[in-house]
């Protein structure tokens, strides 16, 4: 089997690289990556990619086709990855997480690749907290990253069939430590700040809803994403990833942080305007059809996990809002140096 991490160099893919590595011992594992973050290493042991067979730089908006010849699957993880970086570049943002990852499945398509993995988002249910959502639901993106999600699956859908399968994984929101740490997500943040201020400041009055997921357990999903047989599930199909005991509101998501950090303090902002991006989702088509693949981690033991390695690294940066752990940071860091133009490309 040959396998290609597209974005494998970012948060969430030294967590998919171990498990392709382990679950997949024989399989030829190739990453492809533009590099912004390759340097944002976080306690790491040793370089993430040795796992891999080959490690490729290059950018999706000019995926060589060459590249894909005896490729079995792609996943798909390449994104400009939150709202403010959304917000700062939209049409990067529409380029990167939308159309080069369509031109990519119908390169796949054409070159007998016969599994597509896409790293989707259930942020694109939006304003959505009457209910947890489900697959069928009405759609109501509210930000550059959600509408590109949501343009990419409606493009993606027609092109599945004649042996393409193609599997696009709502996921909640990514959480927990990985050798590439992001403190940009609400969890990661509340325990770092926990740790170096002993303060967790709530921007809004602390009840819109989150479901959230381990990056280990989004590796499980990326896994049975490559080994789905069309028959379960369809020859196209969008399923929320995560499951329906992760579907939190911030206030305790933030008390559980300070449960497990002595002298932590919560605050809300009772008078913020209301936080239109609250959503439950329901998961019970991800588990009817993964049953082998459910999220692993728990809450608890995801904030343990955090907090021992942040502790291990010596963290102690009460700035590190403005760290390297911050991905719209590093993107403005490499423009100010002359590394990066305007469409995020290098120099």
């Amino acid at each position: 089997m040959r396998i290609i991490i597209v974005g494998n160099l970012g948060y969430i893919g030294p967590s998919v690289s171990a498990r392709f590595r382990s679950s997949f011992p024989d399989a030829e594992i190739i990453g492809f990556d533009i590099g912004y973050f390759a340097h944002s290493l976080s306690n790491a042991a040793f370089l993430p990619e040795i796992r891999l067979n080959r490690q490729i730089f290059g950018d999706i908006r000019t995926f060589p086709e060459a590249l894909l010849e005896g490729v079995d699957a792609v996943v798909d993880l390449a994104a400009i990855s939150n709202d403010p970086m959304g917000n700062r570049f939209e049409e990067v943002t529409m380029d990167v997480n939308y159309r080069a990852a369509v031109r990519l499945a119908e390169m796949c398509k054409r070159n007998g690749v016969s599994k597509f993995v896409y790293a989707s988002s259930c942020s694109m249910y939006g304003e959505a907290s009457e209910y947890p959502k489900k697959e069928e639901d009405e759609l109501n993106p509210l930000t550059a990253y959600a509408r590109s999600k949501v343009a990419a699956e409606k493009d993606l859908e027609p092109l599945a069939g004649d042996g393409f399968t193609v599997t696009c994984l709502r996921f909640a929101t990514a959480c927990g430590f990985t050798d590439r740490l992001r403190l940009d997500l609400v969890l990661n943040d509340f325990v770092a700040g926990a740790l170096v201020n002993k303060e967790i400041g709530i921007l809004s009055d602390g009840t819109p809803w989150r479901p959230m997921i381990n990056t280990k357990d989004m590796a499980r999903a990326f896994e049975w994403g490559v080994l789905r047989d069309p028959d379960n599930g369809g020859e196209f199909l969008a399923v929320n990833t995560g499951c329906n005991e992760w579907n939190n509101q911030i206030k305790p998501l933030a008390d559980a942080v300070a449960a497990q950090i002595p002298g932590a303090s919560v605050s809300t902002n009772p008078d913020a305007p209301p936080d239109r991006r609250s959503y439950r989702v329901n998961f019970d088509r991800f588990k009817q059809l993964a049953p082998d693949h459910q999220p692993a981690w728990n809450l608890e033991d995801t904030i343990a996990d955090l907090k021992s390695n942040l502790e291990a690294m010596a963290f102690n940066d009460p700035d590190f809002r403005q760290s390297q752990f911050i991905r719209l940071k590093v993107l403005a860091r490499h423009m100010a140096e002359g590394r990066l133009n305007e469409k995020l490309e290098w120099i």
